[in-house]
């Protein structure tokens, strides 16, 4: 890393790599304050929409510090999209973090086009945002993270073998949310912040049907925000009320799931949902 990147993210690495499906990532690799794998080997947290998020999320590794409350070290690893593809991490998002068959909400489709109307995306930039939605992957990118990322940053990196967790927000939750109900065994607690499960008929609900009574033994947690349910915007409102039947769903069978409403909005939720993950499923 520049000396300028080394200063704003301490102990980071970052790299690019190529998914096995041709596919370019970037990712960040933030390890813990005075990391020795010689004498103390960490589980890994995978955080998702790196692009965005580390900036967010990566300073928090100094809550393995807090005298008051510890969290138990984890060397996180953000991962996002390089090069040129980097600036249109917000819709190739659509294509990795989505379960295969999602169908397109309509609350979703009006909130692009909201968005067109307001100038804040271009016709060109909203109809590819949506291409994204028709031919959703996230069995290939849960495949690659599992498989491919994850033996690198074990080899690299000296990682425990065991405890690792896995974070997402707004679809990267609805992708937590997917990988927890596919039975990955990488991860042994997931965090799901605001997931973008936009419609009552999502692959999510199909998924909770074929769970039967053996709920994933990993650990859930899922966060909602407040404003999203209380606000005014159709797309978050069902977010929210989508994300509450998850949770009533899965409590009812006896599934190992918290949650939390935090006073935030869609926009500004990240950071505090993943503090939330943090000290719910990672307390020392």
């Amino acid at each position: 890393m520049s000396t300028m990147w080394q200063g704003c993210l301490a102990d980071t690495d970052y790299f690019e790599t190529r998914s096995g499906g041709g596919r370019d990532y970037g990712v960040w690799v933030t390890t813990p304050p005075g990391y020795d794998p010689a004498t103390t080997r960490a589980p890994v947290v995978y955080v998702l929409d790196g692009n965005w998020a580390v900036g967010l999320t990566a300073p928090l590794i100094v809550t393995q510090l807090d005298p008051l409350r510890p969290i138990q070290p984890y060397i996180q690893v953000s991962v996002g999209y390089a090069g040129a593809e980097a600036q249109h991490w917000d819709r190739l998002r659509n294509r990795d973090l989505v379960p295969p068959g999602e169908p397109i909400a309509k609350e979703l489709v009006d909130a692009v086009e909201m968005g067109l109307r307001s100038g804040t995306r271009t016709r060109e930039e909203a109809d590819a945002y949506l291409a994204e939605l028709r031919d959703t992957q996230a069995d290939a990118f849960l495949g690659f993270l599992t498989a491919e990322l994850h033996p690198r940053i074990e080899r690299d990196y000296g990682t425990a073998t065991s405890g690792h967790g896995l974070f997402g927000y707004s679809y990267g939750g609805l992708f937590g949310l997917y990988a927890w109900l596919s039975g990955s065994t990488l991860f042994e607690s997931i965090g799901a912040g605001s997931p973008g499960v936009a419609g009552e008929d999502s692959q999510i609900f199909v998924m909770l049907q074929e769970l039967g009574d053996r709920p994933p033994a990993a650990r859930l947690h899922v966060t909602v925000n407040d404003q999203e349910l209380l606000g005014d915007l159709a797309i978050y409102q069902g977010l929210a009320k989508n994300t509450a039947t998850v949770l009533h769903r899965l409590t009812s069978r006896g599934a190992a799931v918290t949650s939390a409403v935090l006073r935030e909005t869609h926009v500004t939720g990240l950071q505090a949902s993943f503090l939330s993950y943090l000290r719910t499923c990672r307390a020392r």
